[in-house]
This record gives structure tokens, C-alpha cells and sequence, in this order.
């Protein structure tokens, strides 16, 4: 692909298809070649493939008429010649005597001899008109050329180079969670938002309630893709042995629900086969005839061309029922990861469709509660006639909350009432008479929604009642627009946040911020200017590094207080805990009437964790721990908010600061200004890396009392597994009963303890890597000397780049000011929206 097509692209507002024909090497001559089934192949999207056949039928004819006798030859010998413009452009020589001689375009388009006039990049294009993907796109070919043109050395400098060049292609994505009982619409949903409507099965058939759905953008290629990822061999041996056990074991010869749900998993996978064979024969190759990748332990790769048909291949493998297969796979499904071409809403962030916890798989189950963990924002979907009554959707948020609040790093909650245009619909109103009263309606459901959230205990002690919306939307009336206009569904506003979730993520901002501190690195190395200030500087800055760690104890001094406050709340959570763990067993155990659960052997099986086929989450391990976590809830929060404008531990991460802007400011230092560029991009990088690792260390170190406490009762579990048949209940409950109260005065201080170690280790590693992180960038930048000659003439580059972090910049500002507006001026939102 060259600078034509893309600018060609840019300016017919299709920067969409940039990626694709870069991929598939789309140049000036191809473009000119272009037939109806390669242009069908290459824009599978209707709208798009339009636009695009229109734009090129034109500069067709605009070529035709300004260069009549135009041939294949000619258009060849231009293509030859621009080819050898654009290497010179994005990789010019590091050989500054033939510099001169044989670049034809410099860094930043302007004209030189030689130059086609049809070539030439007019000026704005570098201040205004560029899009991210362009930018982003032009900054990476810039760093692949400098990767390659570093020296072949395996000195300190050219490590580091080389090493942070890769660097750069970090990709973190946004994961929003979905959550809701089977028949809320959640699959409706996720396809009007993303505006495929035949992506995910909805309707009559029934989504299983195990698998996990995520949804992303396949930016790669046209296709609908699929990848079904599958639990390992042994997993499902030790599976169909627990399944077996609660099949056979029934004390009183009575089935409940829960036995029954275990005889459903292995007749739809294995029809009526699994009645006559054990566990061992059952692990047999001839029952994964379709899906060798199971018994191979890989995952299925399933592509399409059209969204429709994949869903149709999926229903084996994401559907608990199903009129066409006569075998359903689901008890084998991990997780499903289904991408949609060149979908923008999810170029950075991944919807999931998220099951109930409860599985008895465990590898299922960890991966679970990994993904709600990861998720920014969290939706929870249920039926508008149905959410004054609905019980589940609370559940849902109590059961999660402290995974994804405290134990997570969600920000924000959304109630979604789905299906708003179809209840209660009158028929005899007019289309103006039903839309004022939908409007009506779904107003008054969210003012008792919200009236709810506020009798949440449990969830107030994670989210605050600014990060919980409500949105009352219709899935339908969004792709037909019968009734109400495309806003009044609400389908839009959830868009916008999606958006505004690809727009926080700044891949093109990092990229180019990091590129540009790599770029002056470069440069200002190959400087012999500055000896003297070089030295000056570098002392200032040890001693600033040595100020802010050491000897202020701006960062330690307040680490170690929030130590000491966590101690304090863990000591009081203890002896909570040791006097009420007896209260606690018995609600757990006891049912209302002073029986025993007969779900407890699943809660048994399961060390201590089982979801009813009702619902309901028995666990007895959070239970336990449950006053340990409430003593420390608030001050978890205080130490390692969600929210994105805050920072851990007092924001004395983000406080820290070597003086690099201050001193670049001076006029003695100008000489330095590039290691003074590359310091200030490396103290950026430094914070963003500590941050993201204490977000990531936080979600365990909260988990880590009630992991302790799982492993602590995990033999009392092993014991209690051993009961069967009559009485076999009483067994498992004393047992439990006595354990607990035998090791309740040791069990919670371990807990206890385990968090405090993990806390302190965390603190002395953030001292660590901080010190040692910046100090290391001071002595490349400031003490490598004598390697001029080694290192590429980078200052065009640099330039160029420089000029898109300028104008990235002025965009960010931009967006965010018109996010601020739109935030204290609701109404204005939409003339703003594009």
C-alpha cells in the first residue's frame, strides 16, 4: 500500500478499509485494477463496498479525462517511481554522505527534484486531516525501519532499543461484562449494539448457561471468526466422575433439580450411551469424532463469511437444546471468542457474555471470575415488565460486587432494561401516543430501579451511586424503528460508551508518545553536544530520584501508613470472624425449617462452592470470610480505587516526579532537551506500568483471604466427601461444623497474615522497579557515550513524529473537552454526536 491509496482512503472518509488493503498490499496500480468480485471479496459490508465503488468510478473517470492516453504501462512506470519515493520517504538512508543523492522525499512530504506533482502530500494533511489509524499505521512503519537499521550489537543501549521498540505493540483491551438470566435478551442486545443482527442465536433457542461468549473485532481479515476453547481431557475425566457420584448418590431415592441438571449435561452429550458405560469409557475417542481439537487440546478455528451463518455453526457448541444436532458440546466449552470484521465499537474493547458462577469445572469457574475481575464496566440485563419485581439482577450485583469492585477494576454498573417497547402497548394509540408513553414508562422504571440500588448494602460498599446507571432500551425498535426514534432506544447511548471506551484506550497516543521518547533517545545519544550539561543534569536528576524515594519518603512514608491501616482493620475483622463463624456455618447449612441443604453435597464436590439450578449461590468459603473482608472494604478502596481519574496509594505514584518538564523549560539545558524528551516519555511509561501492576496484584491480594481460607478447609472438604448414602448428609455437616470450630482461632489469622505479606511485597516491589526503571533511563540517555557513529541519523523521523504527537494531542484535548460538555450539558450531547 502506498501514500495514494491511503490518502485516497482518508479523503473519502473509508479509513476504515485502510488496514485491510495494507494487509492485502493494495497500491496505486492494484487500486486502478479493482474488479466488482475483488472489491466484493475485500468490503464484505454492503454500505462500505457501495461508497467505495462510487468514489473509485469517479477518480476512474477523472483520470480518464485528464490523462487520456494513460496506460497500463504508464500507470506501471509511475507506480515504479513513486515505489522509490515512498522507501525513500518512510525509510531513508542512514548514510549521511548519500543522503543528498538519492532521497527524494523528506520526513515531511514537501516537494524535492524528481518529485511527481501527483505524489506530493498536500501540508494539512500533517496538521489536521490525518486519521489515528493513519497516524498509528505511519509511526509503526517508522519504528520497524529503525528497528532494522539499529546496529547488530548486543551492548546495554541497543537492548534497550530494541527491546522497547517491541514494546510499543501492547494492546490492552476493554472488557465490558454482560450479565443475565437466560431469555432477558442479553444476545439481542450485544447484536443491535454492534449492529449485526444475526450474530449471536436469540429467540427459541436456549444459551446455555456454562459457556463463555466474547465478542471482538476481528481487524485482521473480512471474516466472521470463532475460536472454541475447550476444557482439558483430564478436567472433563474428574468432571464426569463428580457427575456420576451425584447421579448415583441419593439418600433417599428422591431426584431434585440439581441431580437432575448433572443427567442433563451428560445426555445431551452423550445421548443414552453414558446410562451403560462408566467414566473411563466414556473418555473414549470414538465420542469426540467431530471434535478432534478436544482430544488434542487445541482450540476450533470456525470462519464465515456472513455472521448468520457462524451462528449456525455455534449452536453445538454455545446452545443447551437444539431441534438440528442431534450431540451438543457445551460441557466441553471453555469459552468462545467470536470476531466481527472491522467492527470499530470493539477495535479495543471485548463484550462477554458472562454465565452464573457456580461451575462445577473449576478451570471454568477460575476463568470466570478472572474475566468479571478484568472487566471496566459491567452490564446486567433484564426485562423492563419484570424489573419492579426482579430479585435476579441484585442477586447478581451482591454475589459479584467485591470481584469486581474491590477484587476487580470495574468503574462503572449499568442496569439495562431491556425489551421497553412492547409492554403494555395499545393499540388503538397513535405512533405519537405510543412513543410518549414508552418514553413515560421507562422513566418511571428507572426512578425505581435506582430507588433500589440505594437499599443495596452489600453493592454500596463497592460502587457508589454515580457509577450505577439505569438505560431502558428495545433491541427491535433500534433495527426497525417502528415506533420510537433511534436515541429514544437508549441503543445509542450504549454505543457511545463503548466508544468512549475505545477512545480512553489511546493505542495511537501511546504508540506515538512511546515512539517519540525512543526516536530522541536515539538522537540525542548520537549528539556529542552538551558533554558538560549532560553531567549536570544527570547529577540533578539522581538526586531528585533519590529525594522522592529516599530521603523525603515521598512514596515509602505514606506506602507504609496504608500498611499500618490495613493491620489495624485486619486485626478487628479476626475477631469478628472467630465470633461469628458458628452464625454463619448455620445459615449456610441450616435451611429456614433447621434441616440440612440437600445441595450440600454439590457444595461438598465442589469445595465449598455451588450455584443451584434455581439460582441460589451457596459458598461456604466467602461466608467465612465475609467479616475479614468488610473490615477492610473502605480502606480497599481508598488504597486501590477503580476509578480512572484516581490514583493507588494516594496518588503517590502519579505524584512522583524527576523535574524533567521543569528543566526542559531552561534555556541552560537546551542540549538536552532530547534526553529530557526521552525522561519525561520513560516517567510516563514507568507510572502507567507500576499502575497497571497494582491493579493487576490488588485483584489477588483482596482474593488472597479467601484463598486462604480455601485451602485451609480444603481437607475438611476431602473428609466430608467420603459420606454417602443415608445419613451421609448430617456427616458432612457435622464434619464441617467441628473442622471450623477446631481451627477458627489459627484460620483467620492466616488469612490475616497472608494479605499483610502480600501487601508488603508489593510496596518494596513498586520501590524497586521505580528506582530502578528511572535510574536506568538516566544513564542511557545521560552517560552512554561514544556511539554516534553506531546509531542512524533519526532527526526526520523524529520530526514527523513529533508532529503527529502534537496533533494527537490537540485531538485528546478536543474529545475531552467535548466529553465534559456533553457530561454537564446532557442536552447537548446529541448535536455533538457525529
Amino acid at each position: 500500500m502506498d501514500d495514494f491509496v491511503l490518502n485516497k482512503l482518508t479523503q473519502w472518509d473509508l479509513s476504515e478499509l485502510i488496514q485491510t488493503f495494507k494487509e492485502q498490499h493494495i497500491d496505486r496500480e492494484a487500486l486502478y485494477e479493482l474488479d466488482d468480485q475483488t472489491i466484493a471479496e475485500l468490503i464484505p459490508i454492503v454500505g462500505t463496498r457501495l461508497k467505495f465503488k462510487k468514489r473509485l468510478k469517479l477518480l476512474l473517470e477523472e483520470q480518464n479525462t485528464t490523462d487520456p492516453e494513460t496506460s497500463e504501462s504508464s500507470v506501471q512506470c509511475k507506480w515504479e517511481f513513486d515505489e522509490e519515493a515512498v522507501f525513500a520517504q518512510v525509510c531513508p538512508s542512514t548514510n549521511k554522505a548519500n543522503d543528498k543523492g538519492k532521497r527524494r522525499l523528506d520526513l515531511q512530504g514537501e516537494s524535492s527534484q524528481g518529485q511527481s506533482p501527483a505524489r506530493k502530500r498536500p501540508r494539512e494533511d500533517i496538521h489536521g486531516t490525518y486519521t489515528e489509524e493513519v497516524i498509528l499505521s505511519d509511526v509503526k512503519d517508522i519504528m520497524r525501519c529503525v528497528h532494522q537499521k539499529l546496529p547488530n550489537q548486543d551492548d546495554k543501549l541497543n537492548k534497550f532499543l530494541k527491546k522497547n521498540i517491541k514494546d510499543l505493540e501492547t494492546d490492552k483491551r476493554e472488557v465490558v461484562g454482560v450479565f443475565g438470566r437466560t431469555g432477558a435478551g442479553k444476545s439481542s442486545l450485544i447484536n443491535a449494539v454492534i449492529e449485526e443482527q444475526d450474530l449471536l442465536p436469540s429467540g427459541s433457542l436456549i444459551a446455555c448457561t456454562s459457556v463463555m461468549i466474547k465478542v471482538e473485532a476481528n481487524m485482521q481479515n473480512p471474516k466472521y471468526e470463532a475460536e472454541i476453547e475447550f476444557i482439558t481431557k483430564e478436567k472433563w475425566k474428574e468432571e464426569l466422575w463428580t457427575l456420576f457420584n451425584f447421579v448415583g448418590d441419593n439418600e433417599d431415592g428422591e431426584k431434585d433439580e440439581d441431580d437432575q441438571d448433572s443427567v442433563e449435561k451428560l445426555s445431551v452429550l452423550y445421548g443414552e450411551e453414558w446410562k451403560n458405560n462408566s467414566p473411563e469409557n466414556l473418555m473414549e475417542k470414538k465420542f469426540f469424532k467431530e471434535i478432534p481439537e478436544f482430544l488434542n487440546s487445541m482450540s476450533k478455528i470456525l470462519t464465515s463469511a456472513t455472521a448468520k451463518e457462524l451462528s449456525a455453526k455455534l449452536v453445538k457448541y454455545t446452545q443447551s437444546e437444539s431441534k438440528d444436532e442431534k450431540r451438543l458440546y457445551w460441557p466441553l466449552v471453555k469459552c468462545v471468542t467470536v470476531r466481527v470484521p472491522k467492527n470499530r465499537l470493539l477495535q479495543h474493547v471485548t463484550l462477554v457474555d458472562l454465565p452464573g458462577n457456580g461451575d462445577c469445572n473449576k478451570s471454568r469457574d477460575r476463568m470466570w471470575k478472572k474475566v468479571v475481575g478484568s472487566c471496566s464496566t459491567v452490564w446486567i440485563v433484564a426485562e423492563l415488565n419484570r424489573v419492579a419485581s426482579e430479585k435476579e439482577f441484585w442477586e447478581i450485583l451482591e454475589e459479584s460486587c467485591s470481584l469486581m469492585g474491590n477484587g476487580g477494576e470495574c468503574q462503572q454498573i449499568h442496569l439495562i432494561c431491556t425489551k421497553s417497547d412492547i409492554i403494555g402497548r395499545s393499540g388503538n394509540q397513535s405512533a405519537a401516543g405510543v412513543r410518549a408513553w414508552i418514553l413515560e414508562r421507562n422513566e418511571q422504571a428507572k426512578t425505581k430501579v435506582m430507588a433500589g440500588f440505594s437499599k443495596q448494602i452489600e453493592v454500596k460498599k463497592q460502587f457508589r451511586e454515580e457509577d450505577f446507571k439505569v438505560f431502558t432500551v428495545s433491541s427491535d425498535e433500534f433495527l426497525e424503528k417502528i415506533h420510537l426514534d433511534p436515541d429514544d432506544t437508549e441503543i445509542p447511548k450504549l454505543q457511545k460508551i463503548l466508544q468512549d471506551l475505545n477512545n480512553r484506550h489511546s493505542e495511537t497516543l501511546n504508540y506515538v508518545s512511546g515512539a517519540q521518547g525512543i526516536l530522541s533517545l536515539i538522537q540525542g545519544a548520537s549528539s556529542r553536544e552538551g558533554a558538560d550539561n549532560k553531567k549536570t543534569v544527570c547529577k540533578k536528576l539522581e538526586k531528585n530520584l533519590s529525594g522522592e524515594i529516599k530521603l523525603s519518603d515521598k512514596v515509602s512514608e505514606p506506602m507504609e501508613e496504608t500498611l499500618m491501616a490495613f493491620e489495624r482493620c485486619l486485626s478487628e475483622g479476626v475477631e469478628k470472624s472467630k465470633g461469628s463463624c458458628d452464625k454463619v456455618l448455620k445459615s449456610v447449612l441450616k435451611t429456614k425449617k433447621g434441616g440440612i441443604h440437600r445441595s450440600l453435597k454439590y457444595v461438598v464436590q465442589k469445595d465449598g462452592i455451588h450455584k443451584t439450578i434455581k439460582g441460589k449461590l451457596i459458598n461456604i468459603n466467602m461466608k467465612l470470610t465475609s467479616c475479614l473482608t468488610d473490615s477492610i472494604d473502605e480502606e480497599f478502596k481508598k488504597t486501590f480505587p477503580n476509578e480512572g481519574n484516581s490514583g493507588p496509594f494516594n496518588e503517590v505514584i502519579n505524584a512522583f516526579s524527576l523535574g524533567t518538564e521543569e528543566m526542559m523549560m531552561n534555556k541552560d539545558y537546551k542540549n538536552v532537551k532530547l534526553q529530557l524528551t526521552f525522561l519525561k516519555t520513560e516517567e510516563d511509561k514507568m507510572k502507567t506500568k507500576l499502575n497497571n501492576l497494582i491493579l493487576e496484584r490488588k485483584k489477588t491480594i483482596y482474593s488472597s483471604l479467601t484463598t486462604t481460607i480455601e485451602e485451609t478447609m480444603t481437607p475438611c472438604y476431602n473428609r466430608a466427601k467420603e459420606f454417602k448414602g443415608k445419613g451421609s448428609l448430617e456427616k458432612m455437616s457435622d464434619t464441617i461444623q467441628n473442622d471450623v470450630d477446631g481451627s477458627k482461632d489459627v484460620m483467620f489469622a492466616q488469612a490475616k497474615d497472608a494479605m499483610m505479606k502480600q501487601l508488603t511485597d508489593l510496596k518494596s516491589e513498586i520501590l524497586k522497579k521505580l528506582e530502578n526503571m528511572m535510574q536506568e533511563s538516566i544513564e542511557l540517555s545521560l552517560k552512554t557515550d561514544g556511539v554516534s557513529d553506531s546509531l542512524p541519523d533519526v532527526s526526520k523521523w523524529l520530526e514527523k513524529v513529533n508532529n503527529f504527537y502534537n496533533e494527537l494531542k490537540r485531538t485528546t484535548e478536543s474529545r475531552d473537552e467535548d466529553a465534559t460538555l456533553c457530561s454537564d450539558s446532557p442536552g447537548q450531547a446529541a448535536a455533538l454526536r457525529p
